[in-house]
């Protein structure tokens, strides 16, 4: 389980909190968010070779993903989101991801 999480503030106010090693295609990751109990996904942008950007609404909060640098760098709209709400995602992705 991560411990430490990322508190790197963005432009616009999001919170980039985890970094996990792209290690499946977005097709995958993309089929293992809909599996999150809860979820609801609201934008899928991709290339179809190399890079993706998927928005997603749980638990109230508003997540953010993309693939940088070989890996998938996850992001909350609102930086004051509850740690529990962003272990329970770090959880859910590593499952796929680890």
């Amino acid at each position: 389980m991560f411990s430490d999480l990322l508190e790197n503030k963005m432009n616009d106010g999001s919170r980039h909190f985890v970094d996990m090693p792209e290690v499946v295609f977005f097709d995958e990751f993309y089929d293992h968010t809909e599996e999150l109990n809860g979820v609801e996904i609201t934008e899928f942008i991709t290339d179809g070779v190399i890079g993706i950007w998927l928005d997603f609404e749980f638990r109230e909060h508003e997540f953010s993903v993309t693939n940088q640098f070989g890996d998938y760098w996850f992001f909350v709209r609102d930086p004051e989101c509850p740690e529990e709400i962003l272990f329970e995602i770090i959880e859910h992705f590593r499952q796929l991801l680890d």
